[in-house]
């Protein structure tokens, strides 16, 4: 009997974390399978984002559709993102993962390094809105700037729909590059778990419980903190907004889940994203190539829940006693910072920073958490693509009422 790809991908998943565990760093050797398969991934990104979006805002069929869907959107990702760093928050002053961690006061070099490395990578928040319009798309698309090539997918599509029959051509040139794309995608994906495994067997290889240890309640906060996010409100809108079983979507996505938790890349995870909730979950191909993509790149709830746990983490050690107003600064900061971060590993740190700095705690207290930030990397981004897939549930329905999900049989018990 054939396993099933969720089968397998769970059962890589399973024996990178013993083997991880196992044989420690020496699982390095198997890192070449890794690279290979998100040399793979990354290979479709482009192409695939550019032409499904075109394809998801052409059948729109109207300007006017695609600004309430994108209203639609943005206004479930502030709602939930909210939502993420009050329980985000919550996880820390239950946990008090601050005063529990066994852990050293960091270095001078330790604190120096880690705020050099985000601010390396923290810009403007000017030039982060300029740099998302391109000076040359053609140049934006060869360096994968997903931003940017949203953006020229969108104002294609939009040109596309103004010019109307004339642009007939083009349109069907997209429409027929996303499906070749799709199937490409297909392709790749009997690979995964091969992929799986070699990207996350070295991860635990090289952290090991000795890192893990003194900081497990930190990641114990953050996971049980993700899992209620998950089961609640993810669950709770596929029920109640999206009206189909809370079951057949987490099992649905299960392996874009496995996939992001494992490469901790909300980017890299959109291309099994879409075809996870458009084959497994009935989502049409309007809705997702519109919302995942766009999703993959605003949408971050996890990365704010874990800015509420990391922030009480920080002001915990430092004995620091955050006042309500402050509680509050880092709740709307931390949202609209999470809306904000690039769908790439490691941009948490960042967000964490901009946190601190908005409610005065120390900024050395980014260096406490940098040694498993990798982990609690995969935690968040596994979050947040359920968030995408979510939204992608709930415009769904919104905008096809009694039509949504005809493409697959009705679950809705």
């Amino acid at each position: 009997m054939r396993l099933s790809l969720v089968t397998q991908i769970l059962i890589a998943f399973i024996l990178a974390i013993l083997f991880g565990a196992i044989f420690g760093e020496g699982m390095f050797v198997v890192e070449p399978l890794g690279d290979l398969f998100l040399r793979l991934i990354q290979f479709i990104i482009v192409p695939l984002v550019l032409a499904s979006l075109i394809v998801g805002v052409t059948s729109l069929g109207s300007g006017k559709q695609m600004l309430r869907l994108g209203g639609k959107t943005v206004g479930y990702f502030l709602v939930t993102s909210f939502i993420a760093v009050t329980i985000g928050l919550a996880m820390g002053f239950l946990f008090n993962p601050g005063e529990v961690a066994d852990i050293d006061e960091p270095t001078e070099e330790e604190v120096d390094e880690e705020l050099e490395d985000a601010e390396e990578e923290d810009d403007d928040i000017i030039d982060v809105i300029l740099n998302i319009v391109p000076e040359n798309p053609i140049q934006g698309m060869a360096e994968a700037e997903i931003l940017q090539v949203i953006f020229f997918a969108l104002a294609l599509g939009i040109g596309i729909l103004l010019v109307g029959e004339r642009a007939a051509p083009v349109k069907n040139f997209f429409d027929a590059l996303a499906e070749i794309m799709f199937k490409i995608t297909g392709g790749i994906m009997k690979v995964a778990p091969l992929g799986v495994f070699g990207i996350l067997a070295p991860v635990v290889g090289e952290h090991g419980l000795a890192v893990l240890m003194p900081l497990f309640v930190v990641i114990l906060a953050l996971a049980v903190g993700c899992l209620l996010h998950i089961l609640f409100i993810y669950g709770g809108t596929v029920r109640l907004l999206g009206k189909i079983s809370p079951l057949r979507f987490f099992k649905g996505m299960t392996p874009a889940f496995l996939f992001a938790f494992s490469s901790a890349s909300s980017a890299a995870t959109i291309p099994l994203s879409m075809k996870n909730v458009q084959e497994n979950v009935g989502v049409s191909n309007k809705t997702s190539s519109f919302i995942i993509p766009f999703g993959s790149t605003i949408n971050m709830d996890g990365t704010a829940l874990y800015n509420g746990v990391a922030v009480l983490f920080i002001a915990q050690f430092y004995g620091v006693q955050l006042s309500f107003l402050e509680i509050g600064t880092v709740m709307i900061v931390a949202t609209l910072a999470a809306i904000g971060t690039a769908g790439v590993p490691g941009a948490g740190l960042i967000m964490l920073t901009i946190t601190l700095t908005a409610v005065g705690l120390p900024l050395e207290g980014v260096a406490l958490v940098a040694a498993i930030d990798r982990i609690l990397d995969m935690i968040r981004t596994g979050t947040n693509i359920l968030g995408d897939s979510a939204a992608a549930v709930y415009v769904e329905r919104s905008e096809y009422k009694d039509k949504a999900f005809q493409s697959k049989t009705n679950e809705t018990s």
